[in-house]
């Protein structure tokens, strides 16, 4: 068997308990490690996908027992290319929490770090529907710890409000497990694929509710409107390096959607055909228009932002609903955009924050803001979609895409208007942060949305340096996304092809005894 494939989720298991037990007293040593430990999941991610550009499906058998009796991970395109973007996400963020102190500002940060870590890779590479909710609670429990961490009563009450979303939506998500095991008998993805397809179409109404109850779990990971409600807060009140790691969060929801219901629940399953895009593709229309809405209404640089994580998952989510090889390839190119542009635009709100408060009006001009406004812009112009950056590339590979399908016009629509909407909404903060600010004392003045007395004096970063570089390779990341669309695109294409031929993801898995 190929070890490779196990790496990813054995690295940060190994790392994590290690920083608790060995480092827990020695800041320094833990940062080194932190580091390191990234450095080496990049270095994994990029061997596997090597791997997985070939186009076979590698399985790993934990125990050597064979599926569907024991436990399997699957390498193909879709979760290597996953696990390789977890990767380079994860380098800038901790570069930027060492160099902003972010770190030191509470207990354990490196530790919940690579256990996040370790439940995102392990969502991507199980081939187990329980073990998918297995690590979708391992990462939950690393994300309650960094979701509070640095303390404070508004971060501790938006964090018990994602904790109660998120414990409604495991317990949801076993509902389903077990609707599912007790019509089918078995919970690994190929297996439940066969067995699914065998099901006569007259004996399925069980099957159907247990395939609704997993759509609402992953819709609830994803922030699908009117689902969505725990997002704004808990992102705007969690430390900006820990939400811009959620950005992947929302993702893990997307990915499981694309994962389950092709192989599974596909558009060619007589069983649960028709289910999943006619409930999907409204929900993620109203969540492009509402996230959009979001971005103008809102009065502080946190919530803007998050705001602009649901209308990326709007856009992302109206793409995978149409269930075409094209239109799912549009996906897995704007999964990559949109992390990495919502990633950038949360650490350059920290910037801000740091240097004159949250609010979204004018006040006095803060340090360094010629750079922060360049940063600012950059993401700006990729998250709405504006040329020459992957955020055009990307939406119009999606509009592209719904050209044929039944509600053309209403999905032309709503991207075009939310596109504008969010322009009109991200320049007018940008203007009244950087461009209306006039010369005033720093002083200190409530929140208006956190509710807590937020300086405005300069507080620049420990490692002032470190921390525009981690933000610039963001950006740079989103030049670079633009520059190689080619190559990027012939590999999604690739991807969403193999995503449409589940017979060879089930035949590697199964070994061909179905």
């Amino acid at each position: 068997m190929n070890h490779w494939i196990v790496a990813p989720i054995v690295l940060p298991a190994i790392l994590a308990p290690f920083i608790i037990m060995v480092l827990r007293f020695h800041l320094d040593l833990q940062r080194i490690f932190s580091v390191a430990g990234v450095v080496a999941l990049i270095g994994i991610a990029l061997t596997i996908t090597a791997q997985a550009t070939g186009g076979d499906i590698q399985v790993y058998e934990l125990g050597n027992w064979p599926a569907p009796f024991g436990i399997v991970l699957v390498l193909d395109r879709l979760s290597a290319m996953m696990v390789l973007l977890t990767a380079l996400l994860a380098l800038p963020i901790v570069l930027y929490a060492i160099a902003s102190g972010w770190d030191d500002r509470g207990k354990h940060f490196h530790a919940l770090f690579h256990f996040q870590l370790m439940g995102v890779c392990g969502a991507f590479l199980t081939g187990d529907a329980f073990n998918l909710f297995v690590f979708f609670e391992v990462l939950l429990i690393a994300s309650y710890g960094l979701m509070t961490h640095g303390g404070g009563a508004v971060r501790l009450k938006a964090g018990v409000q994602y904790v109660a979303y998120n414990l409604l939506g495991s317990t949801l998500f076993l509902f389903a497990l077990g609707t599912l095991y007790a019509v089918t008998g078995t919970l690994n993805m190929a297996d439940l694929a066969v067995r699914v397809a065998e099901l006569p179409a007259d004996d399925t109404a069980l099957l159907r509710v247990g395939a609704v109850l997993l759509l609402l779990v992953f819709c609830i990971k994803a922030a699908v409107l009117p689902l969505h409600f725990w997002l704004p807060a808990s992102y705007a009140s969690a430390p900006m390096p820990v939400a811009a790691l959620f950005a992947i969060m929302t993702k893990v929801g997307a990915y499981s959607i694309l994962r389950m219901y092709t192989l599974g629940f596909g558009p060619e399953v007589e069983a649960t055909q028709g289910l999943v895009g006619a409930w999907l593709q409204p929900a993620a229309l109203v969540t492009l228009a509402v996230g959009a809405m979001g971005i103008l209404g809102t009065q502080h640089i946190a919530r803007m932002v998050a705001f602009c994580a649901i209308t990326s998952m709007g856009t992302l989510l109206i793409a995978i609903s149409l269930f075409t090889e094209t239109a799912t390839a549009a996906a897995l190119y704007y999964v990559y955009h949109s992390t990495l542009a919502t990633a950038l635009m949360f650490l350059v709100a920290d910037l801000v924050m740091e240097r004159r408060g949250g609010a979204i009006d004018p006040t006095a001009p803060m340090p360094q803001t010629g750079l922060i406004s360049a940063l600012f812009f950059v993401g700006a112009i990729a998250l709405a979609g504006m040329p020459p950056l992957s955020g055009f590339v990307g939406k119009l590979l999606v509009l592209d895409a719904a050209r044929d399908a039944p509600d053309a016009n209403a999905i032309w629509a709503v991207i075009l208007i939310g596109s504008f909407v969010t322009i009109v909404g991200l320049a007018r903060a940008g203007s009244l942060i950087f461009w209306k600010s006039h010369d005033a004392r720093y002083t200190t003045e409530m929140d208006p949305e956190n509710e807590e007395e937020t300086p405005l004096a300069p507080a620049p970063e420990p490692n002032p340096g470190l921390a525009f570089t981690a933000v610039c390779a963001m950006a740079i990341g989103l030049v670079l996304l633009t520059l190689f669309a080619g190559p990027a695109l012939e590999y999604t294409n690739k991807t969403a092809e193999q995503l449409f031929t589940p017979e060879d993801y089930i035949a590697a898995v199964l070994g061909g005894d179905t």
